[in-house]
């Protein structure tokens, strides 16, 4: 379990810090991050980092997919945390 806790702090970080560099670059003007790079990330368990990066840096947040399934992923993610603890426990 410590590891899965390890795996989803990383990669939430790793979305989060994304969503900070993606948005940096729109500013500039400059080479953008793929909006699939970001699907990734938030698919493979960083959509809580993801979600928090848009809110922290209002990026995306015209993006109704991003805005709703967002979330929608790390509630997913988040029931599959818990059924995993409680299947050890």
């Amino acid at each position: 379990m410590l590891y899965a806790f390890v795996y989803y702090l990383l990669v939430n970080m790793i979305c989060f810090l994304l969503m900070a560099s993606d948005k940096k670059r729109a500013v500039r003007g400059e080479w953008r991050i793929k909006e699939s790079t970001l699907w990734l990330f938030a698919l493979l368990g960083g959509a809580i980092g993801g979600y928090i990066g848009m809110k922290v840096y209002r990026h995306k947040t015209k993006h109704t997919s991003f805005i709703v399934f967002f979330p929608l992923i790390a509630v997913g993610h988040i029931i599959f945390l818990v059924n995993i603890a409680n299947s050890l426990a």
